[in-house]
């Protein structure tokens, strides 16, 4: 095999390893892999660099940063085998994309602020995918995120794209999100007859909720992925804990009085 080892590598070396792996002596895995096949790996990787990121660790997001690099090359090397693209395009559209997206950095535009740079980034934006209107921008929003993170891409949108900079309307409204949280607290059924009854009802008053709670984050500055991620957390640590204590009184967690499932309901959700 023609390869050079070095003490160190560069991203020219990256290439060329995912080049070798999928040619035809290569890794008999790496050369039968397709998007779709590896798909779920850029996803897992991407959260591994998150993880990376909460716990401020240089160590792991360096190594995550990595391997999620290295599905970037993966994608754009299966591209270069069926002659649609390959890595130097994609680093030529994203520096195309930056230099036009900035242009009050490389062009004469002024942004004396973080509102008035982004405000230059969107319009660009939209100007380069043929966006006129707000709904295009929502539309936009790929479906593939998961449920929270597209509502408040979804909440941020309409907010900068409905009414004046300067208007009290509802989207930028914590007072009025909360409202709208209460009153539907109240409209969903508990009954338990109803609940099965109006279980339709219930699902779209739910997902109004949700969506009420993704425009609240939005409008308090909370990440709602990081907010619900720490709250579950927390009450994995408060079970384990409860389960430890049930155990050192010969109890059972499977197996809780009326009186310890009313106190475990309580740690867990002391929260609230």
């Amino acid at each position: 095999m023609d390869f050079e080892f070095k003490e160190r590598y560069d991203i020219c070396d990256l290439l060329e390893i995912i080049k070798i792996l999928r040619s035809e002596n290569g890794c008999p895995w790496d050369k039968v892999q397709t998007h779709e096949s590896i798909r779920q790996d850029l996803i897992e990787e991407t959260y591994e660099v998150c993880e990376g990121i909460d716990k401020n660790s240089p160590e792991i997001l360096r190594e995550e940063l990595g391997d999620l690099l290295l599905q970037v090359v993966f994608h754009a090397q299966i591209e270069t085998e069926q002659g649609n693209f390959d890595f130097s395009d994609v680093t030529n559209d994203i520096c195309q994309k930056l230099v036009y997206r900035h242009p009050h950095v490389f062009g004469d535009v002024k942004a004396g602020n973080e509102d008035e740079a982004l405000k230059n980034w969107n319009a660009r934006k939209m100007a380069s995918k043929n966006q006129t209107t707000c709904s295009d921008t929502l539309e936009s929003v790929p479906k593939t995120f998961p449920a929270l993170l597209r509502g408040e891409k979804v909440c941020k949108r309409i907010s900068n794209g409905v009414g004046s900079e300067k208007a009290e309307i509802p989207t930028n409204s914590a007072d009025l999100c909360i409202d709208k949280i209460k009153s539907g607290l109240e409209s969903l059924s508990t009954d338990k007859d109803g609940a099965t009854a109006n279980f339709a009802q219930n699902q779209q008053i739910v997902g109004d909720l949700l969506l009420c709670f993704c425009n609240l984050n939005r409008i308090l500055k909370i990440d709602a992925e990081k907010a619900l991620t720490y709250s579950i957390n927390r009450a994995i640590m408060e079970f384990r804990a409860f389960e430890n204590e049930v155990q050192s009184e010969g109890g059972s967690a499977d197996r809780l009085s009326d009186k310890q499932a009313s106190r475990l309901a309580d740690i867990v959700f002391n929260g609230l």
